[in-house]
């Protein structure tokens, strides 16, 4: 299929007449890890939400597998959405709910599964992230690094065709940062899914891409795989990459 999972063409988005996002394109084809750079507050996280249908644009399109999510009913925009698996940056694991609840309810509440194989898919995704012991315990019992584990053992109970993850890394040390990365790399790939990373984290990054892309005032300004992104004479991109106070980034 050469039609891309996801592609947003020609994006503006505006929050209280500030341009967040400007003649933005991107195309993310199947099976790929596309990772996005950019700084804190350039409008990554954004992105994310633009995919899974949260905001609107105010110009371009977002198209999730050939549909355009803007001329989409709510039933069928619900359907997309269940498509789509999302690891927040906060893990966002509900609280009150024990670990083996918490990947239970999105298929309580968005299928008609019997309970027999809702308990089996818990314990498959549990397996898969390493959690499996860790079922009867709440939330708050789990370190962090447990946590993401979780999130993403939940992002996947609906077998999804494509994972995001919203800066997956960001709070942990680096042993716990390269779990987190091989992790995704592993179900990724085992799942057959496509995933969209999106991160400031440069090691992190170059752990998981197939390809990267760097987000810079609304723009996608550069994208490559990650042996040429490194090489790129941008300056942004350079700049980004070395780390380096002097520059177009301020």
């Amino acid at each position: 299929m050469n039609r891309p999972i996801v592609e947003l063409a020609g994006i503006d988005l505006r929050f209280n007449h500030a341009n967040v996002l400007q003649q933005l394109d991107l195309r993310v084809d199947r099976r790929e890890r596309m990772v996005i750079l950019g700084q804190s507050g350039a409008g990554k996280s954004t992105l994310l939400r633009l995919i899974l249908g949260v905001l609107r644009p105010n110009a371009g399109q977002v198209c999730f597998d050939g549909q355009d999510l803007m001329r989409t009913s709510k039933v069928q925009l619900n359907a997309i959405r269940n498509r789509i698996g999302m690891v927040y940056q906060s893990s966002a694991l509900i609280s009150s709910l024990t670990v083996r609840d918490n990947l239970a309810l999105p298929m309580e509440e968005l299928t008609r599964m019997r309970r027999s194989e809702i308990d089996a898919v818990v314990e498959e995704c549990l397996g898969m992230v390493g959690m499996q012991e860790k079922g009867a315990m709440m939330p708050s019992e789990l370190s962090g690094g447990m946590r993401k584990r979780v999130a993403i053992a939940r992002a996947l109970v609906l077998k999804p065709e494509l994972l995001l993850f919203d800066e997956p890394t960001t709070g942990l040390d680096p042993v716990l940062s390269a779990v987190i990365d091989e992790l995704i790399v592993e179900l990724s790939t085992r799942a057959q899914a496509t995933s969209i990373v999106v991160t400031h984290e440069l090691t992190s990054a170059f752990r998981v891409a197939t390809r990267m892309a760097m987000l810079f005032q609304g723009r996608i300004i550069e994208e490559d795989r990650p042996e040429q992104f490194r090489k790129l004479k941008n300056p942004v991109v350079a700049q980004f990459i070395e780390g380096r106070t002097k520059g177009p980034i301020r």
